[in-house]
């Protein structure tokens, strides 16, 4: 499964694999190919030659080079792949402002484009599109084998333009039709209220505007509970990730100090290592961070931090496991678009690495209630992807224990949001909790 957390939405920053944990790459030239290498290019350039002097209709070179430079990379491992000119230059403006769509995270999947979940207050929400749906047609035209480009700029597109998605959906005869109008969809919002005592921060996806949401999320909270507050519930369920640089800042907010994130790239001198200053703006009031399959990279580094630190427990079921590092490495200078190559592995600040094993909850419990769509139980990982880069280090073959079950004839509208209040507040569903994991 490829995903592409930009494309429904026009950037969803949402699950893992086009912004999420990205450096950008400026004018790095890498090593200079050896002889060899020369050899293998004068190889492409024949086949180029007899495809554009051969083939029965004619092609346009650049189109052909930039298909080979996408099926370079795409083999390589679940995501690295090739951005076109047009694509990279629409990207630059998911992690700042606002941008037309739809709002919906995705998947590709042996050639289906899966709907991974709709985006709160989106067109494609509104209209009743559900996680798990697959979309079979854009405007009529089949989704089937869409690249990641393709799909992308078929749901992208100005406020005011229509667009139609054909869905089939789980128990349903008959495909869905959906006609909707693209909005211009801010780029996901951090939201809170308070449960009681206990305040709650939601983290959509991580981009600029992240850590000044957090931010805002906990001074509202202090304001509105004051000395009541007994400590926040981070939910980074189906949290895609985003770009590195707000993870780090969000760990920061709630660590003193320590190590938040280390890369580890292909040479020694790639590692890069990530520390938090003094100051925690939660004044150490207890944080749960409730994840799930979809909390992946960016929410993964930001889990791992504070788990490590036990400046957090974590409560729910066992994320993605996207420990893999990305960068965007333009191609003349973003004229010829940009690679997104997977570059090293990014570690916790205990040095495991997350990559396939995920972020194991300490309290291990299932996703139930009226609210959650049956879709959100399904488990996702990045062990099921393929090419996907092996587990390495300590812990690379954990297994998690089965997570806590509701009690029977209890009906909840969210039991791992439940669960967690119920851990800050002391109150009796907390009494059923199981001994921490680790």
């Amino acid at each position: 499964m490829k995903l592409l957390s930009l494309a429904g939405l026009g950037a969803a920053a949402g699950f893992c694999a086009a912004v999420a944990f990205t450096h950008i790459a400026q004018g790095d030239t890498g090593d200079i190919p050896p002889s060899s290498s020369y050899a293998q290019l004068d190889r492409f350039a024949e086949a180029l030659t007899k495809v554009h002097d051969n083939y029965v209709t004619p092609e346009d070179d650049r189109t052909l080079v930039e298909n080979a430079i996408d099926g370079m990379t795409s083999s390589l491992d679940p995501h690295s792949s090739y951005f076109s000119p047009t694509v990279f230059a629409e990207m630059q403006t998911t992690t700042q402002g606002q941008y037309g769509g739809v709002g919906l995270v995705i998947a590709v999947e042996s050639g289906q484009v899966k709907v991974i979940s709709p985006i709160d207050g989106t067109p494609a929400s509104r209209a009743g599109i559900k996680a798990g749906d697959v979309i079979m047609a854009i405007d009529g035209v089949s989704a089937q084998g869409l690249k990641l480009d393709d799909v992308q700029s078929k749901l992208r597109g100005p406020q005011g333009t229509k667009v139609t998605i054909t869905v089939a959906r789980e128990g349903q005869k008959d495909t869905i039709d959906f006609h909707l109008v693209r909005a211009d969809v801010a780029v996901e919002p951090v939201t809170w209220r308070t449960d009681g005592d206990v305040g709650y921060i939601k983290i959509p996806a991580f981009n600029d505007h992240t850590d000044d949401g957090v931010k805002k999320a906990v001074a509202g909270i202090k304001a509105k509970l004051g000395p009541r507050l007994k400590g926040y519930v981070l939910d980074l369920r189906n949290d895609g990730g985003g770009v590195l640089d707000a993870a780090i800042a969000v760990s920061d907010d709630f660590l003193d100090g320590g190590e938040i994130v280390s890369t580890r790239g292909r040479h020694p001198e790639d590692m890069q290592r990530y520390d938090a200053h003094p100051g925690d703006i939660a004044d150490g009031k207890p944080i749960l961070i409730l994840t799930n399959g979809g909390t992946a990279s960016a929410s993964e580094i930001v889990a791992g931090a504070l788990q490590d630190h036990r400046r957090a427990k974590v409560v729910g079921t066992v994320t993605f496991g996207k420990g893999s590092v990305q960068t965007i490495i333009p191609l003349n200078d973003g004229e010829d678009g940009a690679l997104h190559l997977t570059t090293g592995r990014y570690y916790a600040p205990s040095g495991r690495s997350i990559q396939t094993v995920g972020i194991i909850p300490d309290y291990p419990v299932a996703a139930a209630g009226k609210k959650i769509d049956p879709a959100d139980q399904e488990i996702e990982s990045e062990a099921k992807l393929p090419h996907h880069l092996p587990a390495e280090g300590p812990g690379a073959n954990a297994t998690p224990p089965p997570p806590l079950q509701p009690p029977p004839g209890k009906t909840f509208d969210d039991f791992q949001l439940d669960y967690a209040v119920s851990l800050l507040d002391g109150t009796t569903l907390a009494s059923t909790a199981p001994r921490p994991h680790g």
